[in-house]
């Protein structure tokens, strides 16, 4: 199995690259972003390889991090998830995005690949909820807080406060994430005006 390949970009196509590797052209499928972030033909490029043997086809995948093909594989996991969906979520989101809005259970934000309605996005977001966190960024607090929302669990005033932040115009992760920060400060007992009065300090920061 091909797992990197190191050479010199001989041209582009719609979704892919041709890689000249000692003489040899090499076409490996690329997410938008990937193609964008290479060079210009004649230059150097490396990619993370991910290799499929089909019985009538060889296909190679190509990612510029080994942190991108593995969101690639990860994401073939989920029921009705193939190559090429990975590929358009991966054109949509960069991987540190990615592993935050499953991490913050954020449907939208994945619902944006074009071809991905909110039913697959849920089942991504579902499916990789456990997994996520270990590539995001997101403070632990608000990955938790997230869970809590989207399993029904969180405290009243907290999601009372979430949703008033919701109505005046912030989005959901962003709300959650200030609701987050203003809890941990009030305590658990904190009323929702309280908490609301301190998330909205934490966004204006």
């Amino acid at each position: 199995m091909i797992g990197k390949l190191k050479g010199l970009i001989d041209s582009y196509g719609e979704d892919y690259v041709i890689l000249d590797v000692g003489g040899v052209g090499y076409q490996v499928h690329c997410s938008s972003r990937t193609l964008q972030a290479l060079p210009s033909s004649g230059e150097a490029a490396v990619l993370s390889i991910e290799t499929y043997v089909r019985e009538d086809q060889i296909k190679l995948f190509g990612f510029r991090t080994d942190t991108e093909r593995e969101w690639f594989r990860l994401l073939q996991t989920v029921q009705g998830v193939g190559a090429k969906v990975a590929l358009a979520v991966l054109s949509t989101l960069p991987p540190a995005e990615l592993a935050n809005a499953i991490a913050l259970r954020d449907k939208a934000a994945v619902s944006r690949t074009p071809g991905v309605g909110p039913k697959v996005a849920e089942r991504i977001v579902s499916e990789l909820k456990d997994k996520a966190p270990a590539f995001a960024n997101v403070d632990p607090a608000v990955v938790h807080l997230a869970g809590a929302l989207d399993d029904q669990r969180a405290p009243r005033p907290v999601t009372d406060a979430i949703s008033a932040l919701v109505n005046l115009g912030y989005g959901q992760p962003q709300a959650a994430a200030a609701i987050a920060a203003a809890s941990r400060s009030a305590g658990e007992k904190a009323e929702t005006a309280q908490l609301i009065r301190l998330g909205l300090k934490e966004l204006s920061k």
